[in-house]
């Protein structure tokens, strides 16, 4: 349902409207404490009971602020918990957009988890039904994502033509002890041993996109995400990748879409940047994800 407005995760216009957002620091820089609770507490909510804010978080208010930004397409992506029960995410969610008749602007990924032992599978399973998009958190799924046990994912995901998109680095309001699981070191493994794997490190590497942008540079199945990184760390991307393999992101409904836009629109704001805001904003996603570039 389409309500008055969304409820995002980290939401300091609810509480202090017309509140400023620092653009030039890691997104999650900007909210306090309290904040910070506010999101724990409702997803833990969200992944057993609703929230309010979950009941603002629906089809018809994304797509409203996908047309207030004019934003085309988004690519919708679960992450599998691995817990005893309710965990269908990935179902859940495409039925929900095959029955909004979505589909051709919401593009379902899927997930999988890391010790699920039919993972494979599965796998093989949600690629029949058209799904491309692997999302893997290892802070989340508490994984290493250089685990041998995880090279068989890679390689069936390579087989079948899928793109795996992981959560990169480290956030800084996860729990320190998942932090280990995200250090950039452990995604070499998986870049240099598939090299005609695709994988997205969502976030840019987030706190750590110092060396997640090393990896990226070296490596050219690595995708980086734009979402979170602040104007100057975005620049340095932009400076280092030329805009290749440079993918528009937004954490929706942590944030609004409007402040990863903002980012772009800012650090390409100059008219010999203009085909780079479009590769970033369109054209890098239509060349990964094999979409109809025709204009809407």
């Amino acid at each position: 349902a389409k309500t008055e407005r969304v409820f995002h995760l980290l939401d300091c216009d609810r509480e202090r409207p017309g509140c400023e957002l620092d653009l030039d620091v890691y997104v999650n820089s900007n909210f306090t404490e309290e904040n910070l609770e506010t999101l724990r507490k409702n997803t833990i909510a969200q992944a057993f009971w609703g929230s309010a804010y979950a009941e603002t978080q629906t089809i018809p208010n994304l797509l409203g602020e996908m047309d207030a930004m004019r934003v085309s397409d988004a690519m919708i992506l679960p992450i599998k918990l691995g817990l005893p029960f309710g965990d269908d995410m990935t179902e859940v969610w495409s039925a929900a957009i095959d029955s909004a008749g979505a589909a051709d602007r919401l593009h379902a990924g899927f997930s999988v988890h890391p010790r699920d032992h039919d993972r494979l599978q599965q796998i093989k399973s949600f690629a029949k039904t058209g799904a491309r998009v692997l999302k893997l958190h290892p802070t989340v799924q508490r994984f290493y994502p250089d685990d041998p046990a995880m090279m068989d994912v890679y390689a069936l995901a390579e087989e079948l033509g899928l793109i795996i998109f992981f959560h990169g680095g480290r956030a800084g309001i996860e729990p320190q002890s998942s932090h280990r699981f995200a250090m950039p070191r452990h995604y070499r493994a998986a870049l240099a041993n598939f090299p005609r794997l695709h994988f997205i490190l969502g976030h840019a590497g987030a706190r750590d996109a110092e060396a997640m942008l090393e990896l990226a540079v070296n490596h050219q199945n690595a995708w980086l995400g734009t979402h979170g990184q602040g104007v100057t760390r975005l620049e340095q991307i932009i400076q280092r990748t030329g805009g290749e393999r440079l993918l528009f992101g937004s954490d929706w409904p942590f944030y609004h879409l409007g402040v990863s836009l903002a980012k772009v629109l800012i650090t390409t704001n100059i008219p010999a940047r203009r085909d780079l805001r479009r590769a970033i904003l369109r054209g890098n996603a239509m060349q990964l994800f094999g979409f109809d570039e025709a204009p809407r």
